[in-house]
């Protein structure tokens, strides 16, 4: 066999060992993201899952506007938020207009639980209100008489003073 011919055949050995190797690991890395990607989902989800289960065990618990951070005797919408939150290491700020800057908007559309979602005012259209969005087009809140409920996010009121949403976690 000439030289001519075996150094071409060394070659294209060896390239199509170089272009297996490549193609071997870029098949390892992208299946190691998308493990890693499906991790932190997961985590995030049972955070979410904790926070809401901690969240409706007040339902009924008073609401007071400027209720003290940390009370659990009364809430009002952003004190509690930061509140359950808080118990799985999520710092929120006191009030809702601050806790919206929090976080990475989301569109309605892409609600996942454990998103905070924002309600403008009657009187304006400043964000006057904060909920947990658990799903199932519902989210956990207080206000009024009713204090901590469950409320479908079509409710009348709830659709017409939709602001936006915040994925916290």
């Amino acid at each position: 066999m000439s030289t001519t011919i075996r150094s071409k055949m060394i070659r294209t050995i060896a390239s199509l060992g170089l272009c297996f190797t490549l193609t071997v690991s870029g098949t390892f890395v992208v299946h190691a993201k998308t493990a890693s990607a499906a991790t932190a989902a997961a985590k995030q989800t049972a955070k979410a899952d904790k926070i809401i289960t901690l969240g409706k065990k007040y339902l009924g618990v008073k609401y007071r506007l400027g209720a003290p951070s940390g009370s659990t005797s009364v809430f009002d919408c952003s004190s509690f938020t930061q509140y359950i939150f808080g118990k799985y290491g999520v710092e929120l700020p006191r009030v809702s207009s601050q806790q919206a800057l929090k976080g990475k908007t989301v569109a309605k559309a892409n609600l996942k639980k454990g998103d905070l979602v924002f309600f403008k005012s009657s009187n304006s259209s400043k964000i006057g209100h904060v909920a947990v969005y658990i799903g199932s087009n519902k989210i956990l809140h207080t206000y009024g008489k009713p204090g901590v409920t469950v409320t479908s996010l079509s409710a009348s009121y709830w659709k017409s003073h939709y602001k936006t949403a915040k994925r916290v976690l």
